[in-house]
C-alpha cells in the first residue's frame, strides 16, 4: 500500500523561549487550495495538532459480534470509545461485549474504551435514539478527556479509512466545524413527520415496541426553523457540550418537541445547531458516509456488498453504512483499504509497540502521533478540501 509522507509541523520559538507548532505552515502544504487570506480560519489549533476523537458505536439484538468487529477496525488509542448494546439484545450478549471491553489488553491497558452497562432501550425512529447518543456524549465529556470531535456509529457502519488517515487529514481542520448533513427544505416531511405526533415506548417500557400515533395533528414551530438531514454525523466538542449544556435553554426546548416527532435523529441536531447564532455558520454540509439507497428510495439504504466496492471508495467517505453481518465485502475493506491484521487492527506504530510490550502499560503506548497515513488519507483530503473551499462555503450554511 502506497503512504503518504507524514505532515511535518515545525516548532517555532516563542518569547518565552519555549515551542510551538506552525499551524500555518502545515496547513499551507496540506490544503494549497485555501486562500492564505483564510488560513488561519482553517488552521485554528489547539495545543495539541494531532485532533482524538470520541466514537459512540451503538447496536441492539445480535450484534454484538459486529459492534466487537468494528470497534477494532475503529481503534486507536488516541480517541475514546463507547458501546451500546440496547435493552432488548439478550443479557448474554451484552455480558460477552462488556467482558470483551474489560478484558481486551489493549482496551485495558489504554483504558479509553466504555460500555454503557446500565442500557437503554432504544427504539427505531423514535427520540430515544436522540436520548441515547446524548448518553454517550455526556459520558465521553466526563470521563473521556480531552477530544474534539464526537462521531456517532451504529453496528451496521464500518469504516472506509484507517484512523491514522482520519486524523492525518483533521490535522488542519478547524476543530469548530460540524459535518452534518442539513437542510431547511423538509419538503414531504412536513405533513408525515412534523405535524404528526407519536410516542415512544422506550421512554417508559421496558419491553420494545414501535412508536404509535396519536389522532391529533399539530403545527410546524415558529419559534424555531425546522431542518432535515443525515443521522450520522461528526460534531465538534463545543457543539456538543452546548447540547448538553443548553446555557440559552434552546437545545432543551427543541428535545421536548422532538420527543414526539417521528425519525428525531434525522432533525434534532440540526435544528439546533441552525438556530443557534452561535453554531450556525460552523456547519460543513455532509455526513461523512457513503449510502447507496434503491430508486425510488425505500425507508431503508440497501446492505452494501462486493458489488458496492468501488463506488465506496470512490465516494471518498470515511464510513459506510449499511453492511450485514459478516458479510465478505467487509474481509475485503479489511484487506484492501484498512490492511487489518489478523486481529482486526490496522498495525499503526502504536499497535506495533503494543505488541512488543512485555509489561501492556499504557506508557508503553508512547508515539500515538507517529501516524502512517495511506491512500485512504488522500481520498479523505480530497473530499473535505472540496467541502471546505467551494466558493459558496460560507455562504451555504445551514439553507
Amino acid at each position: 500500500m502506497k503512504k503518504l509522507p507524514p505532515i511535518q509541523l515545525e516548532p517555532r520559538g516563542t518569547k518565552n523561549g519555549g515551542d510551538e507548532f506552525s499551524g500555518l505552515h502545515c496547513c499551507s502544504a496540506f490544503f494549497p487550495a485555501v486562500d492564505h487570506s483564510l488560513q488561519p480560519i482553517f488552521c485554528k489549533f489547539l495545543t495539541d495538532p494531532f485532533p482524538r476523537l470520541a466514537y459512540l458505536i451503538s447496536g441492539s439484538a445480535g450484534d454484538g459480534k459486529s459492534l466487537k468487529r468494528a470497534l477494532k477496525a475503529l481503534y486507536h488509542p488516541r480517541n475514546q470509545y463507547v458501546v451500546h448494546l440496547d435493552l432488548e439484545a439478550p443479557a448474554a450478549e451484552r455480558l460477552e461485549l462488556a467482558d470483551f471491553v474489560n478484558n481486551e489488553p489493549i482496551f485495558r491497558s489504554v483504558g479509553n474504551v466504555r460500555m454503557i452497562l446500565r442500557a437503554n432501550l432504544v427504539t427505531y425512529r423514535g427520540p430515544t435514539m436522540v436520548t441515547n447518543t446524548l448518553h454517550a456524549a455526556a459520558i465521553l465529556l466526563k470521563d473521556g478527556g480531552d477530544w474534539d470531535w464526537f462521531i456517532n456509529l451504529s453496528a451496521s457502519d464500518y469504516p472506509l479509512v484507517t484512523q491514522d488517515d482520519l486524523l492525518h487529514t483533521l490535522i488542519p481542520i478547524p476543530r469548530n466545524l460540524n459535518f452534518i448533513e442539513h437542510t431547511s427544505d423538509i419538503g414531504w416531511k412536513e405533513y408525515q413527520r412534523a405535524k404528526p405526533v407519536i410516542i415512544d415506548p422506550g421512554l417508559y417500557s421496558l419491553r420494545k415496541s414501535d412508536v404509535y400515533w396519536v389522532s391529533e395533528k399539530r403545527s410546524i414551530p415558529t419559534a424555531y426553523k425546522l431542518f432535515t438531514g443525515s443521522a450520522w454525523m461528526m460534531l465538534s466538542r463545543p457543539f456538543v457540550e452546548y447540547c448538553l449544556w443548553g446555557w440559552d435553554n434552546l437545545p432543551r426546548v427543541v428535545l421536548m418537541y422532538y420527543a414526539n416527532f417521528l425519525s428525531s435523529p434525522e432533525g434534532y441536531f440540526h435544528t439546533v445547531i441552525c438556530n443557534a447564532n452561535e453554531f450556525r455558520n460552523t456547519t460543513v454540509n455532509h455526513d461523512l458516509h457513503f449510502i447507496s439507497w434503491d430508486n425510488p428510495p425505500k425507508q431503508h439504504p440497501h446492505f452494501l456488498n462486493l458489488n458496492d466496492f468501488q463506488h465506496m471508495v470512490d465516494s471518498n467517505a470515511p464510513f459506510g453504512r449499511k453492511f450485514g453481518h459478516s458479510d465478505p465485502v467487509l474481509d475485503k475493506i479489511d484487506s484492501d483499504l484498512l490492511s487489518c491484521n489478523s486481529d482486526g487492527y490496522f498495525p499503526g506504530d502504536w499497535f506495533n509497540l503494543f505488541q512488543n510490550s512485555t509489561t501492556s502499560s499504557i506508557h508503553d503506548i508512547t508515539n500515538t502521533t507517529n501516524l502512517r497515513p495511506g491512500p485512504g488519507a488522500e481520498r479523505l483530503k480530497h473530499l473535505i478540501d472540496g467541502l471546505i473551499t467551494a466558493p459558496d462555503f460560507h455562504t451555504s450554511h445551514c439553507v
